[in-house]
């Protein structure tokens, strides 16, 4: 319990912190431009609303004092609607945040203030240049967020890896991987062309899109020519991975009242063998674990489960012990990791961090943008994460470091998923106004609510199929 409240946790700051700076960059631009804006709002407040700031500070800045009449060029007085500065506040359904901008239809669609005439200081009435950075200033604000914070952490922490070619026991890999021509063992050290300088879970990605991969085998280097059709969301789901840090089989520590301890494992021994398999290495022992698991279905009994936790282990390739795994499927041991001595650390000047924070962003763009291409397959659209989908990314254990790295990762996701060109989002918006700049043509209020309503229905489609592969999950579906 206390795990899934410390994800939940993380998820809740990072995703907060993200909508407010995204519909801060749609504020800032509209106030920029004269353009009021009612509300400020994190979460919707659809009917009403758990809580409205009116302190003294928030009313002063509304601007409770009367507003002044604007005047047209002959001194006659506008007739303006009541209007009493913004309103900020919290809504009641966590679904993210918004900025109520007079004149624009957006997902609120309020018919009757657009019925009325047009005034000067609605959005429907700036020049389309200006109306297209109102609706990019939440995007802008994203990225820029990510290139802040990723360069902050390089800043503060540096950045911390094993060089490949002190990797002396390689990478471990999957019978797929083996028949594309990697063996256990292989330090990958080029990717195309590209030198590999450390090993991240996202070089996957790199060789999905390759056509050949550098190794140093056995001291030599050889070229392994890579297939023509990769799928990254099946390397990523194999089991076990397509390939991953390989990691020799030594226990390093013994958790108290644990199977582990039961059975007299000790640090420095070696599980060799379990219900009959060899095991070569710790990669092998956690694969053997989970195939066990696999095994229960949401039909199984607790005897069900207890036979298949109920294992027979060699140690040292002498000693036979039975043992039964926690109901996590855990035996209760760390093992040794290797490389603790050659890690590298790269450490950044404050300004020599923002040139590297930035490239760190446009890689993970470029990364995230590239598996887009698998989000319109079975495989792409079964991956789709809700909100616990999103949690689960986040550690069980509170780390800055690692909370900042993702909440930049979330914010570069944001602005890329506001990017794209669906009505109801930002970059729908933007393609009419970017229509209107190019055909010096506006669309009618019509089109805008009609398209409104669409994207509205494609958004909450997609919602229902993230929070629905979330449930399937949590019943192993």
């Amino acid at each position: 319990m206390e795990t899934v409240l410390i994800k939940a946790l993380q998820l809740i700051i990072a995703l907060s912190l993200l909508i407010v700076l995204h519909e801060g960059g749609h504020f800032l631009f509209a106030k920029l431009f004269k353009t009021r804006v009612e509300k400020f709002y994190l979460f919707f407040d659809y009917k009403f609303h758990l809580f409205s700031t009116y302190s003294k500070w928030f009313r002063k800045l509304r601007g409770k004092a009367p507003v002044p009449r604007r005047k047209d060029k002959d001194g006659k007085e506008l007739d303006e609607y009541e209007y009493d500065g913004t309103e900020y506040g919290i809504g009641w359904i966590p679904l993210g945040g918004y900025v109520k901008i007079s004149g624009m239809i957006d997902e609120s669609l309020d018919k009757e203030q657009m019925a009325l005439p047009p005034k000067p200081w609605e959005f429907r009435t700036k020049p389309a240049w200006q109306r297209l950075l109102i609706m990019l200033g939440g995007i802008i604000m994203n990225f820029l967020t990510a290139i802040v914070i990723y360069s902050m952490v390089l800043f503060t922490w540096g950045e911390e890896y094993v060089k490949s070619e002190d990797m002396t026991y390689g990478m471990k890999f999957s019978e797929q991987a083996k028949q594309d021509g990697f063996r256990d063992g292989d330090i990958i050290i080029k990717i195309d062309d590209e030198r590999v300088e450390s090993w991240a879970a996202g070089k996957l990605q790199d060789i999905s899109n390759a056509k050949k991969a550098t190794v140093l085998r056995n001291g030599k280097e050889v070229v392994i020519d890579l297939p023509e059709e990769m799928n990254l969301i099946d390397m990523l789901q194999q089991e076990p991975r397509y390939a991953s840090i390989l990691l020799p089989m030594e226990i390093d520590s013994i958790l108290p009242g644990s199977p582990a301890e039961e059975v007299g494992l000790k640090k420095g021994d070696k599980i060799t063998a379990l219900n009959g398999e060899a095991i070569a290495d710790f990669n092998d022992f956690c694969t053997h674990l989970l195939m066990l698991q696999d095994v229960l279905t949401e039909e199984s009994t607790h005897a069900d489960s207890l036979k298949q936790r109920s294992i027979t282990m060699v140690i040292n390739k002498t000693d036979t012990v039975k043992a039964v795994l926690t109901s996590s499927f855990t035996l209760g041991f760390s093992n040794k990791m290797p490389y603790l001595d050659k890690i590298t650390t790269r450490k950044y000047g404050f300004f020599e961090s923002f040139p590297a924070g930035i490239k760190l962003g446009y890689e993970t763009l470029a990364s995230y943008v590239d598996q887009m291409k698998y989000l319109f397959t079975a495989k792409g659209a079964r991956s789709v994460g809700g909100f616990i989908g999103i949690g689960n990314i986040f550690p069980d254990a509170w780390n800055w470091e690692r909370f900042w790295m993702l909440t930049a990762f979330l914010s570069v996701a944001l602005g890329f998923m506001n990017v794209l060109p669906i009505p109801a989002l930002d970059g729908g918006h933007a393609v009419f106004a970017i229509y209107e700049i190019i055909t010096r043509r506006k669309p009618s209020d019509k089109v805008l609510e009609k398209a409104q309503y669409i994207g509205m229905i494609l958004l909450i489609g997609l919602m229902i199929l993230a929070q629905a592969n979330d449930i399937l999950r949590l019943f192993g579906l």
